[in-house]
């Protein structure tokens, strides 16, 4: 079916739910203006239209293929990957140092919006570049950055990362990949990595692997890993690649889905050691990593948002097109188009809806990753970047939850011809359905969020969140908006849920772990359901543009969605003591 990037609603997210017009206005970026992210919002809408989408259902069908270690993408993606690069795409959020154009995260989510939206399997290959970019601006020597961020920056080269091996999964502290000194600055690196996206492909002269390794007499568990980059060619002193590295992918997995993108296992030193150079301190590897690990789950968060959007249009153009069934006084033979049908638009609009809370939370995470990295006053960048902290897991799970509830949804709407490959619904959701497993599984980030985000300067953190939500519930209520219904009481009650879902675990944290560890996931649903439905009502009261489809989606998130709330809170609080109890059903 036909794609269409959705500029407009992308930039009603941007401008009227996280903040870009105050990005403007700071002076952060001193080269950003309406003009120009209107300028950058249509020409990637048309990109990813016009280029990128066609290849989606010949990618899936074709998929990645290996020949003697040598792995082809699909045809027509070197050419569509050039001239992406040509565009500049993989400059624009880049060092300027270095040939980028230093414009902020929030507008480079926005474009990695289209690019999945278009294809997940072509857009998740350039954000494994841009977190490389990431981690070796924070971290690496002035030799590193001088040699691989200009190829980096401008997309010519691309960058892997290399963490996990198949013995360990998500669990690094059981990594056994080796990195022995050569004596001269450099390190000969041994080992199989798995699962590394891109590891392999014809689309650039060079890759350049960020991994991950122990030193010789390293500490055990994470505290003895060491981060190096070890290039498939070796550049010359002119930058240009030179003799072939000791790195080759050894097979590719079978996946099922994104199978454009090629997902590899690679064999690091069979003929003696690869060559690494060290990226930061010894045994803080995993440090910086995280670097890049922060940028990548937020940027697969966006892949559950764009595979969602994917989905929606799919299902609401056949919604349109497909008749069946009739209404109330018709006659025998008369149909209309299923859209017409009460519980298909209910789907509809659960898929619309579920797209735009969990685009608002990604976007408002990259905001704050902005301010972060440029807010001239030390306090504003520390609130931010706990306000990035808190948001990045919900960022990255609440977000690929609802790819894969809405991408399921779409083939609900389908019907039976949802279940057949020639339609292409169930690619989206084959598709989806990684992006709550990579870069820290859903249930990790529940964790993360529990132990780690909301206990942020002793809760202070999540209380400022919190307040705001409240500031934005009070502005809807005070509009008294016929067009938002009764979303002002929904998005009261499901703050409040939140704020007393908040304290339980906070103090079970120290009383009675488990009991908050049991009450991860329900809470991290929770969260984003009052975040997601709050920040939709403030957006439709703000639209410039368009002002009746936002009010009529945040008015179906609240009063269709968020009322589950009530129920995930009582899950929270009460259900630890199930799962303790379930030792006789958990038994073989």
């Amino acid at each position: 079916m036909s794609f269409r990037a959705p500029v407009a609603d992308i930039a009603h997210t941007l401008k009227s739910i996280a903040g870009l017009g105050d990005l403007i206005e700071s002076g952060m970026f001193p080269d950003l203006s309406d003009d120009l992210v209107d300028a950058v919002l249509e020409e990637a809408g048309r990109f990813a239209t016009d280029v990128i989408a066609p290849l989606n259902r010949s990618g899936d069908i074709e998929g990645a293929k290996i020949s003697g270690g040598d792995v082809t993408l699909p045809e027509g993606w070197k050419d569509a990957y050039l001239r992406w690069v040509e565009g500049g795409w993989g400059a624009l959020p880049g060092p300027v140092d270095f040939g980028g154009q230093g414009l902020p995260v929030a507008l480079a989510v926005a474009v990695q919006d289209m690019w999945n939206s278009a294809s997940m399997a072509f857009g998740i290959g350039t954000v494994l570049t841009a977190g490389a970019v990431e981690a070796l601006t924070a971290h690496g020597s002035d030799e590193l950055q001088t040699l691989y961020l200009p190829k980096l920056v401008s997309g010519e080269w691309t960058g892997t990362m290399n963490l996990t091996e198949p013995q360990a999964g998500s669990d690094l502290a059981l990594l056994r990949a080796k990195a022995v000194p050569n004596g001269d600055g450099t390190y000969a690196i041994t080992g199989t990595k798995i699962f590394i996206t891109y590891g392999e492909h014809d689309l650039t002269d060079n890759i350049v692997h960020l991994v991950l390794a122990r030193l010789p007499d390293a500490p055990e568990g994470t505290r003895g890993i060491s981060l190096f980059v070890v290039p498939k060619f070796i550049p010359e002193a002119d930058g240009t690649p030179g003799r072939r590295n000791d790195v080759r992918c050894v097979g590719l997995e079978h996946k099922l889905g994104i199978h454009g993108s090629a997902t590899c296992t690679m064999a690091f030193g069979e003929d003696g050691g690869a060559t690494g150079w060290l990226v930061g301190e010894e045994n803080k590897g995993l440090a910086c990593m995280f670097t890049m690990m922060n940028n990548a789950r937020l940027h697969v968060g966006i892949q559950g948002v764009a595979i969602a959007e994917r989905a929606f249009q799919q299902a609401l153009a056949y919604a349109g097109d497909r008749r069946q069934g009739r209404k109330p006084g018709m006659g025998a033979t008369e149909t209309v188009a299923i859209i017409e049908h009460p519980d298909v638009r209910r789907n509809l609009m659960t898929m619309r809806a579920l797209t735009a809370a969990a685009r608002a939370i990604c976007y408002l995470t990259a905001n704050a990753i902005d301010r972060a990295h440029h807010a001239e006053d030390g306090d504003e960048r520390s609130a931010a970047l706990e306000r990035a902290n808190l948001l990045t897991p919900i960022a990255k799970a609440f977000s690929t939850d609802i790819g894969t509830e809405v991408a399921s949804i779409g083939v609900q709407v389908h019907g039976g011809m949802g279940y057949i490959e020639e339609t292409g619904a169930a690619q989206h959701l084959r598709d989806a359905r990684i992006a709550q497993i990579y870069e820290g599984t859903n249930g990790i980030q529940a964790i993360d969020l529990v132990t780690r985000k909301i206990t942020q300067s002793g809760g202070a953190a999540v209380a400022a969140y919190l307040g705001e939500l409240d500031v934005l519930a009070k502005k809807v209520a005070a509009a008294n908006t016929p067009d938002l219904g009764g979303t002002a009481t929904r998005l009261t009650e499901s703050i409040e849920h939140l704020r007393t879902a908040t304290g339980w675990l906070q103090e079970k944290l120290s009383s009675d772990p488990d009991s908050a560890l049991a009450g991860a996931t329900p809470y991290l649903e929770l969260f984003g359901l009052a975040s997601g439905g709050t920040h939709l009502a403030a957006g439709a009261l703000a639209a410039n543009g368009d002002a009746q489809v936002h009010a009529e989606t945040a008015r179906f998130f609240a009063e269709n969605l968020m009322p589950k709330t009530s129920g995930l809170l009582t899950a929270i609080t009460s259900g630890a003591g199930a799962l303790r109890a379930a030792n006789t059903a958990l038994k073989m």
